[in-house]
């Protein structure tokens, strides 16, 4: 038996109602990349993809009122979600799952059918087999120069689709081989502090219901996809070996839930940097200069080339700068979405010149996202601090209210009345079948 045939009969066996807690935390998370999609619609770096005109069709592109068809609205709110590195993270995997999975299974749902359980425990689901696809190679896709999200974003993606369409064991084994014709996504905007990353969340997810369709009109897939040099990971992990460890992930399908793992953000940029803000959050005084201890496997996305993170050409870019974001924590006293648009801050940029970095061996990355700091003060004295893990994962989950917190704060800034993102809150959290359909409420002027 391959090791798609062993996931997918993995996913088969998995049972029909998921268990409160697991569909607790799966609202929780869509509720999450909704408001974040929002919020990008009015201020993010996207938000002229999500005013432009288009076809109409049955399927919400958020924050605007509209509809269209399902691959475009599936592309353009994925790129909406992730388009402000606000959405969240498995860490252990690296995968950023809402940003693909909310909007491929709420698509699907809204052109093909689907209750709201249903589109949970679809999303559910997808979020399971994307971690394990990345627990698979830890950190190979990102040492490989491939985005994890958006090379396994469309298998994840297409499996929790044809869970949604009802697929029997030989399609879903199909829609996996066909969806990984799609995986793509490498991380060569770093170099300009291009916006194209978002862009890769939203192709992964109109990339899984292209797979479904495909499937449908009978395109079949290779059953051995993900083994040999060829294989998908051997291409997109350097790594063939990973489809053996994919088979034993996939054994605890069912009894083994990652998803109360993922990690909400409460900064607005990569979530290396969070730790490293939290760290200098916690000194009683502004450093002179600061030395930080990044884990080895991070450096390429937030320190390399360092004189380019110290200088971003636009305050954009900086969302992947250890220097600048540590900067912002220092000079303003925080971090929000509005430093990141218009120009970088000279202020800022004097700070960031004072900051420098090494790397740490050993330091527990990627099962969790730790980070050292050792600051230095005006007066000589210097003070280390280290964060274990990053906020909002498993070792410290964010409550119910946190989450409903951040966004009512996101709908905030896109106009959405209080009242209103209140009462999609409800819908989505508090009725025995969510209620997709409050979705189309949350409607401002793009």
């Amino acid at each position: 038996m391959t090791a798609a045939e062993h996931l997918v009969d993995g996913v088969l066996g998995l049972p029909k109602v998921l268990p409160a807690e697991i569909d607790r935390i799966a609202r929780l998370h869509l509720l999450d990349a909704v408001g974040v999609g929002v919020a990008a619609a009015a201020r993010g770096p996207a938000r002229t993809l999500a005013a432009a005109p288009r076809a109409t069709g049955p399927c919400t592109v958020l924050g605007t009122g509209t509809g269209t068809g399902p691959l475009e609205a599936a592309l353009v709110n994925g790129t909406l979600i992730h388009s402000l590195e606000y959405d969240d993270t498995h860490t252990g995997s690296v995968m950023h799952g809402s940003s693909v999975l909310a909007p491929a299974v709420l698509a699907a749902a809204e052109n093909h059918g689907g209750t709201g359980s249903e589109v949970i425990r679809s999303f559910a689901m997808g979020w399971e087999i994307l971690i394990r696809l990345g627990l698979a190679a830890p950190s190979g896709f990102q040492r490989a120069g491939f985005q994890g999200t958006s090379a396994a974003g469309p298998l994840a993606g297409a499996l929790a689709v044809g869970l949604l369409h009802r697929f029997d064991r030989a399609q879903l084994i199909d829609v996996v081989a066909v969806a990984a014709s799609f995986s793509a996504g490498n991380f060569t905007f770093l170099s300009r502090g291009a916006t194209n990353k978002a862009a890769q969340a939203g192709a992964g997810a109109q990339a899984a219901l292209s797979a479904v369709d495909l499937v449908e009109g009978g395109i079949t897939g290779a059953a051995d996809v993900f083994e040999g040099d060829r294989g998908f990971f051997g291409l997109y992990a350097r790594d063939p070996a990973a489809a053996d460890r994919l088979r034993i992930l996939s054994d605890d399908l069912g009894s083994r839930w990652h998803l109360p793992e993922a990690a909400f953000k409460g900064l607005p940029c990569c979530h290396f940097l969070h730790p490293f803000v939290e760290a200098v959050a916690t000194l009683d005084r502004a450093p002179e200069r600061i030395l930080c201890r990044v884990p080895v496997g991070q450096e390429q996305i937030i320190a390399v080339p360092w004189s380019r993170k110290q200088r971003p050409l636009r305050a954009d870019e900086a969302r992947w700068s250890l220097p600048y974001v540590l900067a912002l924590q220092v000079v303003r006293g925080g971090v929000t979405l509005d430093d990141f648009a218009g120009e970088p801050d000279p202020a800022v940029l004097a700070m960031a010149a004072r900051i420098a970095w090494e790397p740490w061996q050993g330091s527990g990355y990627p099962a969790v996202f730790p980070a050292t700091v050792e600051a230095e003060f005006a007066d000589g004295s210097s003070r280390t601090v280290r964060i274990d893990d990053v906020d909002g994962g498993a070792r410290r989950p964010w409550g119910t209210s946190r989450v409903i917190g951040k966004f009512r704060d996101n709908c905030a800034r896109a106009g959405v009345a209080p009242g209103v993102a209140d009462e999609v809150a409800r819908a989505l959290l508090e009725t025995p079948s969510p209620e997709i359909s409050a979705l189309r409420s949350l409607v401002h002027a793009v």
